[in-house]
């Protein structure tokens, strides 16, 4: 634990730390050391598998490039079960958006089945991560020739007071209206989603390449003042 910390504080860049730390208001400052993240995760990709578990034993961690570099050493697990086991125990320790969106877990996606299952459990779970990062899961992997109607439907019913959570619906949406702009429309025309989620999703399709400028044009008249 000390070697790694002692090697984080060594790729230091304050000047980064200033800029990232303004980025996530709910991680402390002085817990943020400046690591860029292609830098963690070389470290991630160095230490030896005895040293990575011993490092994941040591929970909570102090600062956030070291949970950052957790993140990246559970993506590196090739075991499912160990994977899931890693991830459990991590995800109540997530405290920022940043750490939460770099768990991408592919090894996860090759049994659908047994994914859409914890994500059903992750979106029910009272951790504002753990719920931002089952959404977060369904919108990486399934979008495109796994996708199924019921999928947004799940989103469209979260219901939160968290920025983080409300955020994260915003994007599964504008995301989904780049890949199945049809299915999903009518969440929209229908009002079927809180109003803030509405409009921020909106807002977001409409900055993205994905989205044709004829359906941009037309979300942007679907805005909503007031319900």
């Amino acid at each position: 634990m000390k070697s790694i910390r002692e090697l984080l504080f060594e790729n230091r860049d304050l000047e980064y730390r200033d800029f990232q730390a303004s980025l996530m208001p709910t991680v402390d400052r002085e817990a943020v050391i400046g690591v860029r993240t292609p830098v963690v995760r070389k470290i991630a990709k160095e230490i030896s598998p005895a040293k990575a578990k011993e490092f994941m034993n040591e929970l909570p961690h102090s600062y956030y490039e070291e949970n950052n570099l957790h993140a990246f050493l559970i993506d590196r697990i090739n075991d499912m079960d160990e994977c899931y086991a890693e991830l459990e125990r991590f995800l109540p320790y997530v405290d920022n958006w940043a750490t939460c969106d770099s768990l991408s877990l592919k090894l996860l996606s090759k049994d659908k089945a047994r994914l859409l299952l914890n994500i059903d459990l992750w979106m029910e779970s009272n951790e504002t991560y753990t719920v931002r990062f089952g959404i977060g899961m369904l919108m990486r992997y399934f979008l495109s020739e796994d996708f199924r109607i019921e999928y947004p439907e799940k989103v469209a019913a979260v219901r939160s007071e968290e920025y983080y959570v409300n955020m994260m619906c915003a994007w599964y949406f504008a995301t989904a209206l780049a890949f199945q702009y049809n299915e999903i429309l009518p969440f929209f025309e229908e009002g079927r989603l809180p109003i803030w989620v509405h409009n921020k999703a909106i807002a977001k399709a409409c900055e993205s390449y994905r989205v044709p400028k004829e359906h941009k044009e037309y979300l942007k008249k679907l805005k909503e003042l007031s319900r």
